[in-house]
């Protein structure tokens, strides 16, 4: 399996050679708890999500990459903000595309299911607004959950 390395303002960075539309759901449970995952790839927790296939709208997405990446089968709310940072790029080792960053972040509501890992996640768990931003994880990932818990209106970055 391939790496994911993620490189921000980096002038050794590789160069962009493709962007593609992703999504990133924040689930929140009612015990005020968000869905993470441990991401297979290189090891950082991150929130659900992945790439917007052609013939589904961002919503199917959001909804399919959560349930297929931890088990949760959730209910679309709101859009949080879209990140498109041509500073971050991403590169991914198994076919040497190096993505620049695009990802529209969603909140959710779970409404059945089990946290389950899976080939994506290698853990699944519900943390705490405190917790969740101590875990190890790429700092746009960690900005993504800190402008969920901020209650700002739609972010543009």
């Amino acid at each position: 399996m391939g790496r994911r390395i993620d490189y921000h303002d980096d002038p050794n960075a590789p160069k962009a050679n493709s962007l593609v539309p992703s999504v990133n759901v924040v689930v929140e449970n009612e015990k005020g708890e968000i869905l993470v995952i441990r991401r297979t790839d290189n090891d950082n927790w991150a929130l659900p999500g992945g790439t917007i296939d052609l013939g589904e709208s961002v919503a199917q997405a959001a909804v399919r990459e959560t349930k297929e990446e931890t088990g949760i089968q959730v209910s679309i709310g709101r859009v949080i903000g879209i990140y498109s940072d041509p500073k971050h790029l991403i590169y991914y080792t198994s076919d040497g595309e190096v993505r620049q960053e695009f990802s529209i972040v969603l909140t959710a509501k779970p409404e059945k299911g089990v946290p389950t890992p899976s080939s994506e996640s290698s853990k699944v768990i519900w943390a705490d607004h405190e917790s969740v931003l101590k875990l190890n994880m790429d700092p746009s990932m960690r900005r993504r959950i800190f402008d969920y818990l901020s209650g700002e209106n739609m972010i543009l970055s």
